[in-house]
């Protein structure tokens, strides 16, 4: 242990912490006032706006230069709207839409939204290039599956957060589209050459630097032809090497979270590694090859980050990270920083802020495809098929049960039920099936199909889409993706809202 208290700060210049709750804890702020960087934000320190504004508020209050982060992407991740679903449809609904000027306004409603709460760096667009159609963790969070359609939206998602004061982070570097495994749980791999990367997954990231994204988040997946046997997280040929001095990016690097299985698993198998499954050792493996900010995820703690920046503060004395390119992260923090720090007019806006709802609706509109017709599925049963959740997500609510003007909705797990006791509770009723990647479950796929053999069905398709189609299915709905703004879309286009033009306020 090194006990030089500039050494200290220095390594908490380099940290994006976290803390429980919906108020900050005395160490949070202490930390700030020796010098961390800031905090994240996540679901569970959230109930409203004006909470988060004050939350914020008191943060800041300590120091007025503090970095406050969140994953705002808008569809299926959304952090302000965790227990409701985002007014906003996202990535995927976008790209399908086709406007990069939507876009780009979408982005500065929900910068406007962040900004009106105190939050100053959101971690988002993501601008991977969604190839492999089972990715678990990507999916509806791209623009799309090609290279040029996902550079023109991320240019526009990152002017349009950026027009309001908020940082964007485009993530996750140097491509995450193409894995069939979560990072979160392990270490990816993509067995990619540099060729293949470079015309098929690094387009999004050049056009980000070129709209003059302030930050870009690291992966933590194994890419062999470039990052060896670790994640490009630790590659200082990937972020030293592709992105600082082939793509020319000379803002942030922040690293996805340390706590991610992708990022400790591999740290755990460097000897010593002895605290929180490897995080203070990813840390200083991440600075060495060019990171500058280090999330260091959710389960946050006061003796975590004193142990991160304790072996950060080791690793300046015994030849792993020299001085110099920890005082380079910590500037690079600072003028993020800097540009990022709200202004006393957009600290004042949040009483009187409330999100864009009609943007919102009328571009989950544009984004939902419509094939068949509904008119025979009037007053249905809608059933909503039981899927996963991805920890990047969370447990976000999705579905039309909160639109449904008189329609019952139950829930209904595939591989547990079978046709003909649906059709039974359904009695005469149409049946309306609501699912997310349906096409992925054999169970899910034969139970619509039965039951379309035996009255009018309809399907909502609420995850990244496929060509399956139920052969007898009178209608099928496509919504890339299930924001609180998508279910409404859909649940409008089968006749099945209530009066109402917008969805609830979240």
């Amino acid at each position: 242990m090194v006990d030089d208290p500039g050494l200290r700060r220095l390594a908490l210049r380099t940290l994006l912490a976290a803390f429980p709750g919906t108020t900050a804890p005395d160490w949070a702020g202490d930390l700030l006032a020796d010098g961390l960087a800031g905090h994240t934000l996540f679901g569970g320190n959230i109930t409203g706006p004006e909470q988060v504004a004050k939350l914020t508020g008191q943060l800041r209050s300590v120091r007025p230069d503090t970095l406050i982060a969140i994953d705002e992407e808008g569809g299926d991740v959304t952090r302000l709207g965790h227990r409701t679903g985002s007014p906003y449809p996202g990535n995927a609904a976008l790209g399908a839409a086709g406007d990069p000027d939507l876009t780009r306004r979408v982005y500065a409603a929900i910068a406007a939204d962040l900004a009106a709460t105190g939050v100053n760096l959101n971690l988002a667009p993501t601008v991977d290039v969604n190839t492999e159609s089972t990715n678990p963790v990507i999916g509806t969070r791209a623009f799309g599956a090609g290279p040029a359609l996902v550079a023109r939206h991320t240019a526009a998602a990152v002017r349009g957060l950026q027009s309001r004061g908020v940082a964007a982070c485009a993530k996750h570097f140097p491509g995450h589209g193409a894995t069939v495994k979560d990072s979160h749980l392990e270490l990816p791999t993509v067995d990619a050459s540099l060729d293949v990367l470079r015309t098929r997954d690094l387009p999004p990231f050049a056009a980000a630097v070129e709209a003059g994204v302030r930050a870009v988040m690291t992966a933590h997946i194994r890419v062999p032809s470039l990052t060896g046997t670790g994640p490009a997280t630790f590659s200082r040929a990937a972020l030293t090497g592709l992105l600082r001095d082939e793509l020319g990016f000379q803002g942030a690097i922040i690293t996805d979270a340390l706590e991610m299985r992708g990022a400790t698993a591999f740290a755990s198998g460097i000897p010593q590694a002895t605290v929180a499954g490897g995080i203070p050792l990813a840390a200083v493996a991440a600075l060495s090859a060019g990171a500058d900010l280090l999330c260091i995820g959710a389960a946050v703690d006061l003796p975590l980050v004193e142990a991160i920046a304790a072996e950060i503060a080791l690793a300046t004395t015994d030849g792993r990270l020299s001085v110099h390119r920890l005082e380079e992260a910590a500037t690079r923090n600072a003028a993020l920083a800097a540009w990022a720090t709200p202004t006393t007019e957009s600290a004042a806006s949040s009483a009187s802020h409330r999100p864009d709802l009609a943007l919102g609706m009328s571009a989950a509109r544009r984004g939902m495809t419509v094939e068949g017709v509904v008119g025979r599925l009037r007053d249905p049963l809608v059933m909503r098929l039981v899927a996963g959740w991805s920890i990047a997500a969370g447990k976000v609510p999705w579905g039309l049960g909160p639109h449904l003007a008189t329609a019952e909705e139950i829930e209904v797990v595939a591989d547990e039920t079978s046709a003909p006791e649906l059709a039974a509770h359904a009695g005469e009723r149409p049946i309306v099936l609501v699912g997310r990647r349906i096409h992925n479950s054999p169970a899910a796929r034969k139970l619509i199909e039965d039951l379309a053999t035996t009255r009018p069905v309809g399907v909502v398709e609420m995850g990244w889409p496929s060509s399956w189609r139920p052969a007898a299915a009178e209608a099928f709905i496509v919504t890339h993706g299930a924001s609180l703004a998508s279910g409404r879309a859909a649940a409008e286009a089968l006749n099945l809202t209530t009066h109402e033009t917008q969805p609830t306020k979240p």
